[in-house]
Order: structure tokens, then C-alpha cells, then sequence
């Protein structure tokens, strides 16, 4: 009987990509706190791991070139990029908000680390019932 890794550490592996992801775009934004018009996007992280969990279930797409259109009507860059509504926009059209980035950031990080954490007990488990212990 063998050990399905895909089904085992799946939800962590999508996790941690999503949080990746969420990261560099959270870190594009504390950067470009300072550019002119620049706008503050986000992703919302629940809708994109309950979509990549439902997309276990379908045959996914071939994309063989950069402009191929997604299913739903993406282009696949934005992949759910959204715009966030800043509280108080400043003058020059910036959006972004350096200390609603530093917190949002700061958490993202801590579930990144959970998810780590997560999938290291079950490596952990996996390899303490292969040994037998």
C-alpha cells in the first residue's frame, strides 16, 4: 500500500504557493508606496484555495502560450489580482497604505509559517509510521 503524497501534503502545497504568492504582491505594494498612481492589489486568498481545491475535481486546461484565456474569463496573469479601496487615497492616486501593507504582510507571513509547520508534522508522522514508531 503506498502513500499518496499529492493527497496527503495537496492542501499545504496549494497553501503555501497562494501565500507565496500573496506575499510578492503584498511586497510590490509596500514598494511602490512612494509611485505616483500606483494602486494596491490584493488577492483574496479564501476564494483562490477553496477554487484550487474544487479544481482537484476538473481536468485542468494545457496553457501553451502567455495570452491563452483562462476558464471563468481570466487572462491568466491577473490570477483574482483585485484593487483595494484605500481608507484615505493620497493626492497623487497612490492607494497604497504602507502600515495596512506592513500588517497584512506581517500576517501573511505567520500563515505562511503555520502552513510550513503543518506540513512538516506530516512529513514528520509519515516518516515515524515507516519506521515503525
Amino acid at each position: 500500500m503506498g502513500i499518496d503524497l499529492d493527497r496527503v501534503l495537496g492542501p499545504n502545497q496549494r497553501a503555501l504557493a497562494l501565500l507565496n504568492r500573496r506575499s510578492e504582491i503584498l511586497a510590490a505594494n509596500l514598494a511602490n508606496a512612494d509611485t505616483p498612481g500606483y494602486k494596491a492589489r490584493d488577492v483574496d486568498f479564501r476564494a483562490l484555495l477553496d477554487e484550487a481545491a474544487s479544481s482537484r475535481q476538473r481536468l485542468p486546461l494545457t496553457v501553451t502560450r502567455p495570452g491563452h484565456l483562462q476558464p471563468g474569463g481570466g487572462d491568466g496573469q491577473s490570477g483574482g489580482l483585485l484593487y483595494r479601496v484605500p481608507h484615505q487615497p493620497a493626492l497623487d492616486g497612490n492607494t497604497v497604505e504602507a502600515a495596512e501593507e506592513q500588517v497584512r504582510f506581517s500576517e501573511n507571513a505567520m500563515r505562511y509559517l503555520a502552513e510550513v509547520r503543518f506540513a512538516s508534522g506530516k512529513v514528520r508522522s509519515i516518516k515515524q509510521a515507516i519506521k515503525g514508531e
